[in-house]
């Protein structure tokens, strides 16, 4: 049964009517998107105990300290917001007067497109909150990337996002995926990203990160997730910003390790090709959601079946390695993806059976060339570089290398442009007895 919605305007007034629930908005980037509701919806005196908006970064550093990264549209300095502003409310609002109050704070830190439209509009917003007066606080923590071409309209959808937030903590904790659904309540399609969410907190005392993040795959907010070689969600510009990066692509509920022999070869072939020093090299293990995403437009993953791919990612993680898990099906879906964090270099590892399909016009529509050139210029184009696994054909006990790979009249032109440009190369001086059948 479908859940009634309600407008943003309905939720904010409800909160605002709600005598227990009182506190604080902090807002860096875009306006008082968030607050407005609120003030808008009318009955705010009941629900607002201040509002701000350091947008001078001197007057922002004497509040919440200063940025060693020199990054404000960061997690880091959304923590600071939301420690400190909750901290006054505990200080501050003290008596019988506020005894019955369940205190929070909002903050958000955010970037909207700039007057030349040249950069990536993002932001994070959480909540600090209690659930109970005089209760522990538990908090949410989200990243976004906001996708309309028009600053009002991106000013908007983080207002909407604001109450969406707001209102999620208070009447739908009890339910974490009701919870991320309601966030993009009230929201068109296509203009916003949710791709991190952190929570915190004894109401959350039983909610796995990595199962959290990988339903924001799975109900479409995002279309990957990456954890740590500690299990730990990540922003991906965290992590790899102007890295270089190499990934190795692993199949679907692949139950196998994967065959790190011949990885760890692409990988110092990369780092010697490329000039990669070793304190900037970045390595990941993606596992792929699609197959399952894929069945059936209509279908969802189960609870049990995203605890599958959670559980796989925690495994590979063990590894000592950092994983991504998405639902990209080619290989230049992971090069757009990457190339937000603009990376110095990108490698990734794949299987040599992969690229046949690619290769082979049997796999396309009657469009093969369109299509084949679309995905090379859209993958090459940003600074990649292809290192093929080989395999043996058992049929024929063949091992198969870029060298013997069939490939159609069609695109053996391009395929040999690439090959003899190094965009795409074999893994060398593997040891036979690493090399798998498919």
């Amino acid at each position: 049964m479908q859940r009634e919605i309600p407008e943003t305007k309905r939720k904010a007034l409800r909160i605002n009517l709600d005598p227990a629930i009182y506190g604080t908005f902090a807002e860096i980037g875009a306006g008082q998107e968030v607050a407005r509701n609120f003030f808008t919806a009318g009955a705010a005196s009941g629900t607002i105990a201040k509002t701000m908006s350091a947008y001078d970064m001197v007057f922002s550093n004497s509040i919440y300290g200063a940025e060693k990264s020199g990054r404000y549209v960061s997690k880091s300095r959304l923590e600071k917001m939301l420690a400190h502003e909750y901290a006054l409310l505990s200080e501050r609002l003290i008596g019988d007067k506020y005894a019955g109050h369940k205190f929070f704070a909002f903050a958000d830190t955010v970037s909207t497109l700039n007057f030349n439209k040249t950069n990536d509009p993002h932001g994070w917003l959480g909540i600090r909150f209690q659930t109970t007066a005089g209760g522990e606080h538990n908090d949410i923590i989200l990243h976004v990337r906001l996708l309309d071409t028009d600053t009002i309209l991106q000013q908007n959808v983080l207002g909407v996002i604001g109450v969406n937030l707001v209102y999620a903590a208070y009447y739908h904790s009890h339910d974490i995926q009701l919870m991320i659904e309601s966030l993009v309540d009230n929201l068109s399609i296509g203009s916003v990203e949710i791709d991190l969410i952190n929570l915190r907190g004894p109401v959350f005392k039983n909610a796995n990160d990595r199962l959290v993040n990988l339903y924001l795959i799975a109900k479409g907010f995002s279309g990957a997730a990456i954890f740590d070689e500690k299990g730990n969600a990540c922003q991906s510009k965290d992590l790899l910003y102007k890295k270089d990066i190499m990934i190795l692509r692993t199949k679907y509920k692949q139950k196998s390790t994967p065959n790190f022999d011949l990885f760890n070869r692409a990988v110092e072939q990369f780092k010697r090709t490329q000039n990669i020093k070793g304190e900037n090299l970045e390595v990941l293990i993606e596992v792929l959601m699609t197959s399952e995403l894929n069945q059936d437009e209509s279908s969802e993953l189960t609870t049990e079946e995203l605890e599958e791919f959670a559980n796989r990612a925690e495994e590979l993680c063990a590894t000592g390695n950092n994983v991504i898990v998405s639902n990209f099906t080619r290989n230049h879906k992971v090069a757009q993806y990457l190339s937000r964090c603009r990376p110095n270099s990108v490698g990734i590892s794949t299987n040599i059976a992969n690229l046949k399909r690619i290769f082979d016009a049997a796999s396309f529509g009657e469009h093969y060339t369109d299509e084949l050139l679309a995905y090379v210029s859209d993958l090459f184009s940003r600074n990649v570089k292809l290192y093929a696994y080989p395999y043996l054909d058992k049929k024929n006990n063949e091992i198969i290398t870029t060298k013997n790979m069939p490939v159609s009249k069609e695109a053996k032109p391009l395929f040999e442009f690439l090959i003899s440009n190094n965009y795409i190369t074999d893994i060398e001086s593997y040891d036979e007895k690493d090399v798998k059948t498919v």
